[in-house]
Order: structure tokens, then sequence, then C-alpha cells
């Protein structure tokens, strides 16, 4: 159970009620849901996969973090940071993994690059994902509060093979994005380029 996670202080200087109580001053009620429910699928995806449990559970309460920071921090962060200046050109959805992480690091003293890395690569993914990072993005998307077609089918993926449920969750978002006509972030097609024909074609192609 998540209740009962003890973090060690090389992770987060506190608690794990301290680390949610933190997170809650920044995000409204329903987003502290949605965050709930991403750390009750990751610890259960750690779990299963063999994955650092607390190391799950900091990364899922905190990948949201800067969710609902106002755009001039992130800008204000992109410059100062010296960051890629191709995000200036993105918003919120690319801005609060990407440039969130950093926010954590600040705040919230968290500097482990593993979690890090799994809050950067939550929204977008990236082409060689450690294993926390995996589990990060798929519990992003498939957390019990996460209701919409195609998401039962990557739950059943998910739970059964890891990296195919990467794959497909990759597919399905992109799906979306290119039918919504929207611009999509470079390094979300790089994802996609990295799993989908990786762990998706040859499945198809034996089934």
């Amino acid at each position: 159970m998540a209740n009962e996670i003890r973090y060690h202080e090389d992770l987060f200087a506190g608690t794990r009620a301290q680390l949610i109580a933190r997170v809650a001053q920044k995000i409204s009620p329903k987003r502290l849901e949605h965050v709930l429910g991403v750390e009750e699928t990751a610890v259960a995806l750690a779990e299963k996969y063999g994955a650092d449990v607390e190391r799950a559970s900091i990364a899922a309460l905190t990948h949201d973090y800067a969710k609902e920071f106002p755009a001039i921090a992130f800008i204000q962060e992109i410059k100062s940071s010296a960051m890629d200046p191709d995000l200036l050109n993105w918003g919120n959805n690319i801005w609060h993994g990407v440039v969130g992480a950093e926010f954590v690091k600040r705040d919230l003293g968290i500097t482990d690059p593993e979690i890090l890395d799994a809050i950067r690569f939550h929204t977008i993914g990236a082409p060689k994902m450690d294993l926390l990072a995996q589990i990060i993005y798929v519990a992003d998307f498939i957390e019990p509060h996460r209701d919409f077609p195609g998401v039962e089918e990557v739950r059943k993926i998910a739970f059964a093979d890891l990296q195919e449920g990467v794959a497909a969750e990759t597919k399905t978002t992109l799906e979306y994005l290119v039918s919504k006509a929207v611009p999509i972030y470079p390094k979300t097609i790089l994802t996609y380029n990295y799993w989908v024909p990786r762990y998706l074609e040859g499945v198809n192609h034996h089934r």
C-alpha cells in the first residue's frame, strides 16, 4: 500500500504525507485526485515489473507539480536555465513535464536523476526511457480516473507487457493528435518511431 511507503532521505527529505501536502499547495483538488491515481498505478506497475517503489511513488506524486503554474514561470525558466529555445514555441502540455522537473528539483529538493527524467518524459516520452520513466509515462495515461476511447485496452496491455504498453499508449496519443490536426512535438515523434515499430509491429505480425 502506498500509505506504508517510507522514503529514504536521499530521495525526499520528508514523509509521503508531507510530499502530498507540498504538491497539494500547487494544484487543484481534481488534479490531486489524478496524481494519487497515478501513484496507485505506478506503485502497482513497479511491484509487477521490479522497479523501485519509493521512486515510483515520488515521481508519480510530483509529475504534475508544475501543471498549473503560469506560462510566464515556464518562459522565465527556459530562458534563465538556457534550455532548448524551441520550447518557447510550445505550451503547458510540454512545459509542465520537461520544464516542470526543474521546479521539482528546486522547490522540493528532489535531485534523483531517475525521478527527474520520469517527470520530464511523462508526456512526451523518449526513445530510450528507463524502467521508472516507462512506468510513470504509462501510469499517467491509464490511472483509474482516466476514461477515453482506447484506455482500457492500454491498461490491459500495460499490465501484461510494459514495453508493449508504452508503444500502445504512444500510438493512441499520436492517432489522437493527428485526428485533431494539431502540431506534434518533435520528440514525441521520436518516441513513436522508437517504440511503436519495435514493440507493436512484431506483435501484430505474430498474432
